[in-house]
């Protein structure tokens, strides 16, 4: 199966790397270069990059800046790869409509939602049909600027089971229209969103439909024929997991990502954890989501403790287990893109600085088919690059803390002067 996701990626690189126009040759010098999680760092160094791509990597002494080249000082900042940001969605105004507003518009909400917060790839699991799509055609034509774009395009809500949250209307789309009745509709649209597009797939395992009903659970045979139709054509398959039976449906179902933790699945056992790494799942915790929509709702302190408690033990277990952990945020459905929470919580959870560098950067380029092109900072890959102010190693709310952001070697954000 890793081949085959391998293989089918490979021939979507082109497709991939689709982004606006750069400068010719740009040096990112006086810069502490972490090259990737496991790297060690290099002091006093210099990235430099020709054409979107970069072309050498090293100490500044060793590299021969070309004369016309412009220089971005990192004043002794971290250069990291590019983030990506796992989860988000493309539903909030006026990213639910990308086909109607302006460039301009779309621009500033993408550079202070994503590019601000150092995210150069997104991947939008769960918009109104063909949105977020071309919203990613208006960023490669160069009338938007903002990340790379992976989407699921529409999700699929189990029959009768379109989450009490998610409203009737939404950008224009009856929300109903996701729900999939039998596996035979199931595998059309599913096919049918892949031929148009789509970049995976997303099931709601558990949808939370309130009442008597509470969670329902997606039928297995439904979610069994998404997969199937996204792994036959190289693509993962997300799972919006809720409790423990949205979760069985997710494992049993072979699906590949759980959109978040689980919360009121309790503790995960040894076993279960060991299962799910040996399938080759992958897990973005969005743990401050459930901080700040519990908060939200004035949940009582004792609750929201064990519920946050929760979550953390299963980042935990699953990371310590080996398994595959990206960072997302939620961002678009709730409205907090500001990443130091998530970035406390997964810390608190065990992972150290490299771990959550790892989560936003070589993992997730290597488990969606992108290793060849993004997640590090080497020689023949897209110059996708963010310069933080300090060094994460001294804590992890330097992640938060941009200073420049870089797409293709263009310089896309830019923090305010005294920031």
């Amino acid at each position: 199966m890793r081949e085959v996701f391998r293989v089918v990626f490979l021939l979507g690189l082109v497709l991939a790397g689709m982004q606006p126009a750069h400068a010719a040759e740009l040096a990112v010098t006086n810069a502490r270069i972490v090259a990737a999680p496991d790297a060690e760092p290099i002091e006093h160094g210099t990235v430099l990059v020709r054409d979107g791509r970069i072309v050498a990597v090293g100490k500044t002494a060793a590299i021969a800046i070309p004369a016309n080249a412009e220089i971005l000082d990192a004043a002794g900042g971290t250069l990291v790869a590019g983030f990506w940001n796992s989860h988000v969605h493309l539903m909030a105004p006026p990213l639910d409509r990308a086909s109607a507003h302006p460039g301009d518009v779309l621009s500033e909400r993408l550079s202070s939602a994503y590019l601000r917060w150092g995210f150069t790839t997104i991947f939008d699991i769960a918009s109104p049909p063909g949105n977020a799509i071309a919203l990613r055609t208006r960023i490669a034509a160069g009338e938007v600027e903002g990340p790379h774009i992976l989407t699921v395009d529409m999700p699929f809500f189990p029959r009768d089971g379109k989450p009490v949250y998610v409203p009737d209307e939404l950008g224009g789309w009856n929300a109903r229209l996701a729900e999939v009745a039998n596996p035979e509709d199931a595998a059309a649209r599913a096919r049918r969103q892949l031929e148009q597009g789509a970049d995976g797939l997303k099931l709601f395992g558990g949808a939370i439909v309130g009442g008597e009903v509470g969670v329902l659970p997606m039928d297995l045979d439904v979610a069994r024929a998404v997969v199937e139709v996204a792994h036959a054509a190289g693509r993962r398959v997300f799972v919006h997991p809720t409790n423990a039976d949205g979760l069985a449906v997710a494992i049993d179902s072979g699906a590949d990502v759980l959109a978040h933790t689980a919360p009121q699945a309790g503790p995960w056992p040894e076993a279960l954890v060991q299962r799910m790494v040996g399938d080759d799942m992958a897990l973005v915790p969005t743990l401050a989501l459930f901080e700040v929509e519990m908060r939200k709702e004035n949940v009582p302190e004792a609750i929201l403790a064990q519920a946050i408690g929760t979550t953390k033990q299963q980042v935990a277990a699953f990371a310590a287990a080996g398994g595959t952990v990206l960072f997302g945020t939620d961002a678009g459905y709730v409205d907090a893109y500001d990443t130091s929470i998530e970035l406390r919580l997964m810390h608190e959870a065990g992972m150290d600085w490299r771990r959550i560098l790892e989560s936003l950067t070589t993992a997730p380029a290597a488990y969606f088919g992108h290793a060849q092109r993004k997640g590090r900072i080497a020689e023949g890959l897209d110059a996708d690059l963010v310069v933080l102010h300090n060094d994460p190693a001294d804590g992890v709310d330097a992640f938060a803390d941009v200073r420049y952001t870089l797409r293709g070697g263009r310089l896309v954000y830019r923090a305010a002067t005294g920031d």
